[in-house]
């Protein structure tokens, strides 16, 4: 079942199209990720969902039925660019960004000073928003998000500022919520997190949406016929096999142990190769390459340009 769908969106500021008819379909409970280089668009999408913005055409449903203004509440937003007060105290910023999404002074302390622990930030309630990092600030606007428990999540380049433990830390608690029943867009141009934690995503480039879909579908999808294997044996001897049957691509050796990636001529199986392979040298490991979603990405993005 989706919980959000975009139809048909246009927008256009200026002289600047930002959207092309872009439809995207966020199945519940699952990590969508919203996909794409700088200026592509993705931005503009997540604010006509946040309502921050309305679309020139097309149409967004929540749960089926179309966006309303009070389907708001049910939304957490994390912005890239960070928008607290500076000059004002951490805890009383959160406890009224925390009302704003609808919970009592008196629920928001609680759940915060809860949350403010599990982070380790707790010793920050009294300090001033100027004082903190930007790593930390961004776990305070983290907090504030996920606070009220909404149905849907929206984290706009959300481990901008973290160091590598933080941004751990940080996707984790992503997971976390998954589990418990949350959806997530996530909203990136850095591909290294997202085949850890997306289970779907659209790629968008220059207002249009170029690619969408199950990861795991789409990186089978784009894979070719390449091959890594390691074998102990005489290269001459392989490379006889090899020659007219695939195209090596990389070969290495250390201590009398192969390693070779190669690409599979048109017609030529694996079980084929591996058994004539096997007749001259012995193999120790033989797989697949599945591209990773940062090679998908790159080749789909110089493609549409």
């Amino acid at each position: 079942m989706s919980i959000l769908q975009a139809i048909d969106i246009d927008k256009q500021f200026s002289d600047h199209q930002a959207l092309t008819k872009v439809s995207v379909d966020v199945p519940e409970a699952k990590i969508f990720g919203l996909l794409g280089p700088n200026g592509a668009g993705k931005t503009t999408l997540i604010r006509i969902i946040n309502q921050i913005t309305a679309p020139d055409n097309g149409q967004l449903l929540f749960k089926g039925k179309p966006l309303k203004g009070e389907d708001v509440y049910k939304i957490g937003y994390l912005p890239e660019e960070r928008g607290l007060y500076k000059k004002m105290k951490v805890g009383e910023q959160a406890i009224y960004l925390a009302q704003l999404k609808g919970l009592s002074r008196t629920d928001a302390i609680k759940k915060l000073k809860w949350w403010f622990g599990k982070f380790e930030i707790l010793a920050w309630w009294d300090k001033k928003v100027e004082e903190l990092s930007k790593g930390m600030q961004q776990k305070i606007q983290f907090i504030v998000t996920i606070l009220h428990e909404p149905e849907l999540l929206i984290f706009d380049e959300p481990f901008s500022g973290f160091d590598p433990i933080n941004a751990n830390l940080l996707k984790q608690e992503i997971l976390t919520l998954k589990e418990k029943g949350s959806t997530i867009i996530f909203s990136t141009h850095n591909m290294s997190s997202v085949e850890e934690i997306c289970d779907h995503i659209a790629l968008i480039n220059k207002s249009k949406k170029i690619l969408d879909g199950p990861v795991e579908a789409i990186r089978q999808q784009f894979k070719t016929a390449q091959f890594e294997c390691t074998y102990q044996g005489s290269y001459t001897e392989a490379a006889q096999i090899i020659h007219g049957k695939a195209e090596i691509i990389e070969h290495k050796e250390n201590h009398q142990v192969h390693y070779l990636k190669a690409e599979l001529n048109p017609g030529i199986e694996n079980n084929e190769f591996l058994t004539l392979m096997m007749q001259k040298v012995k193999i120790t490991s033989f797989s697949e390459v599945i591209p990773s979603m940062d090679d998908i990405f790159i080749r789909v993005v110089k493609n549409a340009n």
